[in-house]
C-alpha cells in the first residue's frame, strides 16, 4: 500500500530529467538524460533507480508531485496540435495585430513574431458582449453551428474559443463551446473565459490559443504517464506543480495545461524560497542554470514574487515583448538561453554570441559524445578544468576533452585567432555577463539593489558558475543547498497545493461599491478554494487577495495585496493608501490629482506553507587541506590556477575550504573563486562568502 510518507519529485527538463525520492528524513536522487519522444520513459529509469537506492518498492510511493517544460517546449517549437480559433466579427486578426507596443524601438526592419495560429485557421462568428458585459449584437445558435461545421469538414484537433469580453460575460462562448462539443465530439475545447478570464484581448486570446494548442499533446502525455506509473504499480495521486508556484491536480493540468508553462523553474523559485526561511534571509536572488536555460528571481520575505503575464519564446535578445503573451499566474523571473547545452557561435561583427539554441540531450554538447560538433557552455567547463571528464553526473557520462577543444577551435578558435583555453575563456565570459545583465535588469524594473541579496544557486550548472556572477554583480553570499543540482524537483515537494482565480472588472476609486467588490471576492475565493479542495480534501485552505490598480489613463498596473479583513470590508480610502504605498516603493512618488482605477482581482487559494526550522548557522572550523589538486582557470585573473579538490561528502559543519577550489558531488560541481572560501553550515549547504 502507498505510504503518504514517501514522497516522489520529478521535473523534465531540456537535457535531463531529475527524480528525487524523499523517504522519511532520508532523499535519493540521480539525473537521467530527457528521452524527447518518449518524456515518461526517462521518469520510469528514475524512479528505478532512486526506489532501489531506497530499497523500495513504486507501490509504496505514496504522493508524485511533477513539474515539466513539455508545454513551454511545445509553443516555443511549434509541435502542438492543429488548433482553430473563434472569435467575435472584426477581431479575426488580433493575435497578428499584437499591440502598439515596438520591443525595438528604431528598428525599420522590425520583424513580428508568427502568431501561433496563422489567418486561414482564425474564424469569426456575430454576436458582441459590450464593455459592460451586456449584451449588444445576439448570436444565434444557427449561426455559430454553420461556422463550426466548417471547422469540422478541415479535421481540427482543438478548437479555442475567446470571444470580446467574455471575462465579463461567457454567455456567447458557452454557446460556442457546447456546439463544439456536440458537433466535434473527438475534438478538445478552450473557452477564454475559463482559461483566463482577464481584460486585453491581445494576451486573453494568446492565453486560449497557447492552451488549446498545447491541450492534446500535455493530455496524451499526462495519461499514458499515469498509465505507465500504474504498470508499474505507483497507484498513488499524481499531481503537477503549476508556473505560480503551486500544485495542482493531474486532471486540472489536462484541462488548463498553459498553467504549467514554467513549471519546472516555479518548482525551483519555490525551493530557493524554502532555503531562504531556514537562513531567515528577506532577500534572496534565486539563480538556477540547468542544460537549456538559466533562470533569475527575486525573492522577498521568503516568497517569490508573483506576476500575471509571462512571455514565452522571445525571438529577439530576449527583450521583453518580442515572444508570445500568456496571461496566466505565474512566479516573476526572468529566463535566459544560458545553460550547459547552450551552444556557441562567432557572429558576423566577430563577437562570440551564446545561445538561445541548445545541444539539450540529443545530441548533447560535443564532449558528451553523441554527435554534437557545436560548442557548448559544457564544453567550456570542461577545457576550463571546472569539470573532472572521468566523473560527470556521477560517473554515469564520460566526457570527451578532445571533443570539447576540437569544436571550441573549429567554431571559436579558429575564427578569432584565439588558442583553445582562450576560446573557452570567452564563451565562459559571454554566458555569465548574459545571466548578470539579466539580473542587472530584472533588479532595476523592481526597484532593487542586488548588493543587499544573497544568492541561492541550484540545477546542474549554476554552481559552476554561481561565484563568477556573484563577483560581476557585487554579491557576497552564495548558498548552494544539498541536492542542488536537482532543485527545481525538491522545490515541487516543499510547494504548495494552490490556485488563484482572477477577473477582469472594471472599477474607479470614485465609483468604488464595496457591496459588488464584497462579491466578487466571495465569488473568487470560492472559485479558487474549490481547486485546491479536490486535492487536499482535509487540509486548512488559506486565501491572499490582491487587486491590480493604476492612475487613470496608465497602461498597465501594480499589484496590491489585501489582507482579510480589508477584502472582507472593502473601503476606497484604504484601497488608495495601500495603493499610494507601493507605487512611491516603486516609483519614489505618487501623481496629484488622479483617479486611481482598479483593472483586475484576485484570490489564491493555497494550503498551509510547510513550516521551516531556522538553522544555528556554524561556526566556523579550521580549513580542509585537499589531498587531490587540478587546473582551473580564473576569469578574475584570466589565468590557470592550482584549485584544491574536495568531496561534498567528506566535509562536516564549521569546516572551510579556501578558493581556488571545486567541491564535487554527483550531480554538480561548485567551483569557489580565488576571492571567496566556503563553509559547510549544519544542513549541509556551501556557503561562499568573500574572503576577509
Amino acid at each position: 500500500m502507498p505510504d503518504p510518507s514517501i514522497r516522489l519529485g520529478v521535473d523534465i527538463g531540456g537535457t535531463f530529467t531529475d527524480v528525487v525520492l524523499e523517504v522519511g528524513g532520508a532523499s535519493h536522487s540521480t539525473k537521467i538524460l530527457t528521452t524527447y519522444a518518449a518524456p515518461e520513459n526517462a521518469i520510469i529509469e528514475g524512479m528505478h533507480q532512486v526506489c532501489a537506492k531506497a530499497e523500495i518498492a513504486a507501490r509504496d510511493i505514496g504522493q508524485i508531485i511533477h513539474g515539466t517544460t513539455l508545454a513551454t517546449n511545445a509553443l516555443i517549437e511549434r509541435r502542438g496540435a492543429k488548433t482553430a480559433l473563434i472569435t467575435t466579427e472584426g477581431f479575426r486578426d488580433v493575435i497578428e495585430m499584437r499591440t502598439e507596443s515596438r520591443f525595438e524601438q528604431y528598428d525599420l526592419n522590425l520583424t513580428l513574431p508568427e502568431p501561433l495560429l496563422p489567418r486561414q485557421r482564425r474564424y469569426t462568428v456575430p454576436g458582441r458582449i459590450d464593455a459592460l458585459g451586456r449584451e449588444l449584437v445576439p448570436l444565434s445558435r444557427e449561426e455559430v453551428v454553420a461556422v463550426v461545421e466548417r471547422i469540422a469538414a478541415a479535421g481540427y484537433e482543438s478548437v479555442a474559443v475567446g470571444l470580446i469580453h467574455s471575462y465579463l460575460n461567457p454567455a456567447h462562448e458557452r454557446l460556442v463551446g457546447e456546439v463544439v462539443a456536440e458537433l466535434m465530439p473527438g475534438a478538445m475545447v478552450s473557452l477564454s473565459a475559463d482559461v483566463s478570464p482577464q481584460m486585453r484581448e491581445y494576451e486573453r486570446f494568446n492565453t486560449v490559443v497557447a492552451n488549446a494548442y498545447i491541450k492534446p499533446l500535455m493530455k496524451s502525455y499526462l495519461g499514458r504517464l499515469a498509465d505507465r506509473l500504474r504498470d508499474e504499480g505507483a497507484i498513488c495521486d499524481i499531481f503537477l506543480m503549476h508556473s505560480g508556484g503551486g500544485i495542482i491536480s493531474i486532471e486540472s493540468a489536462a484541462e488548463f495545461p498553459v498553467r504549467l508553462v514554467e513549471s519546472g523553474p516555479a518548482g525551483g523559485a519555490v525551493f530557493a524560497a524554502h532555503i531562504a526561511a531556514r537562513y531567515g534571509l528577506d532577500k534572496v536572488l534565486s539563480f538556477d542554470m540547468g542544460g537549456t536555460t538559466a533562470k533569475i528571481c527575486l525573492i522577498k520575505n521568503q516568497t517569490p514574487k508573483t506576476a500575471r503575464v509571462f512571455e514565452v519564446a522571445r525571438t529577439y535578445r530576449f527583450k521583453k515583448g518580442s515572444g508570445m503573451p500568456i496571461s496566466i499566474p505565474v512566479i516573476d523571473m526572468v529566463e535566459i538561453g544560458a545553460g550547459g547545452g547552450s551552444l556557441a557561435h562567432v557572429d558576423a561583427m566577430r563577437q562570440i554570441r551564446v545561445g538561445p539554441q541548445s545541444a539539450g540531450s540529443e545530441p548533447g554538447p560535443a564532449c558528451y559524445g553523441r554527435g554534437g560538433d557545436q560548442p557548448a557552455v559544457t564544453d567550456a567547463d570542461l577545457v576550463l578544468g571546472r569539470l573532472d571528464a572521468e566523473n560527470f553526473a556521477g560517473g554515469s557520462i564520460r566526457l570527451d576533452v578532445t571533443s570539447s577543444e576540437r569544436a571550441l577551435t573549429q567554431v571559436i578558435g579558429e575564427p578569432l585567432e584565439m588558442q583553445v583555453a582562450t576560446a573557452a575563456f570567452g564563451l565562459s565570459e559571454v554566458v555569465d555577463e548574459n545571466m548578470a545583465n539579466a539580473a542587472r535588469v530584472h533588479a532595476v524594473e523592481n526597484g532593487e539593489d542586488l548588493s543587499d541579496y544573497t544568492m541561492v544557486a541550484f540545477g546542474g550548472a549554476a554552481p559552476l558558475h554561481a561565484g563568477r556572477l556573484c563577483e560581476k554583480l557585487g554579491v557576497d553570499r552564495v548558498l548552494v543547498p544539498p541536492g542542488a543540482g536537482v532543485g527545481s524537483a525538491i522545490g515541487f515537494l516543499r510547494a504548495p497545493f494552490s490556485f488563484e482565480a482572477n477577473r477582469s472588472v472594471y472599477m474607479k476609486l470614485s465609483d468604488f461599491n464595496a457591496d459588488a467588490i464584497r462579491a466578487l471576492l466571495t465569488e473568487l475565493e470560492d472559485e479558487a478554494a474549490g481547486f485546491v479542495r479536490r486535492c487536499a480534501p482535509e487540509g486548512r485552505v488559506l486565501t491572499e487577495y490582491k487587486v491590480y490598480m493604476r492612475y487613470t489613463g496608465q497602461g498597465w498596473e501594480i499589484p496590491v495585496s489585501l489582507t482579510a479583513e480589508q477584502a472582507a470590508s472593502p473601503d476606497a480610502a484604504t484601497f488608495l493608501k495601500l495603493f499610494e504605498a507601493d507605487y512611491t516603493k516603486l516609483f519614489a512618488r505618487t501623481v496629484a490629482g488622479l483617479d486611481v482605477e482598479i483593472t483586475v482581482w484576485s484570490v489564491n487559494a493555497t494550503t498551509p506553507p510547510e513550516k521551516v526550522a531556522r538553522i544555528a548557522e556554524a561556526e566556523e572550523l579550521g580549513t580542509v587541506e585537499a589531498e587531490t589538486t587540478r587546473q582551473i582557470f580564473d576569469p578574475a585573473l584570466a589565468q590557470f590556477r592550482t584549485a584544491e579538490v574536495v568531496e561534498r561528502a567528506t566535509l562536516f559543519s564549521g569546516q572551510k575550504v579556501a578558493g581556488p577550489a571545486a567541491i564535487t558531488e554527483n550531480e554538480t560541481t561548485i567551483i569557489v573563486p580565488a576571492s571567496r572560501r566556503a563553509i559547510c553550515q549544519p544542513d549541509g549547504c556551501i556557503d561562499l562568502r568573500m574572503k576577509g
